[in-house]
């Protein structure tokens, strides 16, 4: 259980501990790890039997990666904890799943600084811790506390900085009921953003399609793309709502093969997109900060939650000046992979 150093407000209500489960897996010698991890009340499979199905996967980890993976269509999470531990083991270091130019620290990614919601004051205090740390891209979770003052903190945000120098993004989680969401967006449209994150509950695709098409700026999908699983029904989304960005989660979408597909949708229909992660402990994250420099994408992703945890992983995973950077100096600790 990784727990929160401080509780963490969505629209959905307050998190004080996440789940999350690690496949270790041993061949001659060799270690490997992945992790599956869900958000409750939120994740394709957060379901009663999901214990059991990991059980069933240890049982039957003969079968293989894509075999498994083609088995758990359903369960997304071990979908990706089974891509990163087969990854993992496959490896010379199990933690360094994609060399690169990231992880030889001599090129960072982008990413924006999440400001969590509450109070207004607490708001606040984040804003200004983020502006401090050199972010230039941050991410506001909206849609819990009065819509009114979130107005004013946007208002405090552009009275110091332009959208030249603070690109804004805003998640309302879809807190917006139906018939008041393009009113709202219409009042957000005044403070230059860059997007809104599903502002409208999933599945009222007619609703989020008129939004997409008479929107002042973008829209993106989120948790609209949770439980969506064939290709098919993938592209039949896309092309129905053709909103003008996809946010994707490995954890909720598949692993990185699911990922892939929804990019190469996304392409297809000159939609843009982002990848974050979905509150991993610092393996899951290492995995998709690795995968995601690889897509050579040049907009902010939403990597930077590994600081959340009291109990996480330490890593040479750093944010420095709103980047994240692989710090080959700062050595993993292994400890739970030794004495798995």
């Amino acid at each position: 259980m990784l727990e929160f150093k401080r509780p963490s407000g969505t629209s959905r209500g307050i998190m004080t501990e996440k789940e999350t489960w690690f496949i270790v897996l041993e061949e001659n010698g060799k270690k490997g790890i992945g992790e599956c991890g869900i958000l409750r009340g939120l994740s394709a499979d957060d379901r009663d039997d999901y214990e059991e199905k990991l059980k069933w996967v240890c049982q039957n980890i003969h079968l293989g990666e894509t075999v498994l993976w083609e088995k758990l269509l359903e369960f997304p999470s071990i979908q990706f904890g089974i891509e990163m531990a087969f990854l993992s083991l496959k490896s010379e270091n199990p933690y360094l799943l994609f060399p690169s130019d990231f992880t030889n620290n001599s090129k960072s990614i982008a990413i924006n600084g999440l400001v969590w919601m509450g109070e207004e004051a607490f708001m606040k205090e984040q804003i200004e811790e983020k502006l401090a740390q050199g972010f230039t891209c941050i991410k506001l979770k909206i849609g819990a506390i009065d819509f009114e003052k979130e107005l004013q903190l946007l208002h405090f945000i552009r009275s110091y900085f332009s959208e030249k120098q603070i690109e804004i993004r805003v998640d309302a989680n879809g807190a917006f009921s139906l018939g008041e969401a393009l009113d709202k967006i219409i009042q957000l449209s005044g403070f230059k953003l860059h997007s809104i994150e599903q502002p409208i509950q999933k599945n009222n695709t007619d609703r989020m399609a008129e939004l997409c098409k008479t929107t002042p700026f973008p829209i993106a999908l989120d948790e609209e793309l949770i439980g969506v699983f064939s290709l098919e029904k993938k592209e039949a989304l896309l092309q129905k709502i053709m909103p003008q960005y996809i946010i994707l989660k490995p954890s909720f979408v598949g692993g990185f093969r699911g990922t892939q597909e929804w990019i190469s949708l996304a392409e297809k229909y000159n939609i843009g997109w982002w990848i974050t992660s979905a509150l991993e402990s610092n393996i899951g994250l290492n995995a998709i900060a690795q995968w995601t420099f690889l897509q050579n994408s040049d907009m902010p992703q939403g990597l930077g939650t590994g600081a959340l945890y009291t109990n996480n992983f330490d890593c040479p995973l750093e944010v420095l000046n709103g980047q994240l950077w692989y710090n080959n100096s700062e050595n993993w600790d292994s400890s739970f992979l030794i004495n798995s």
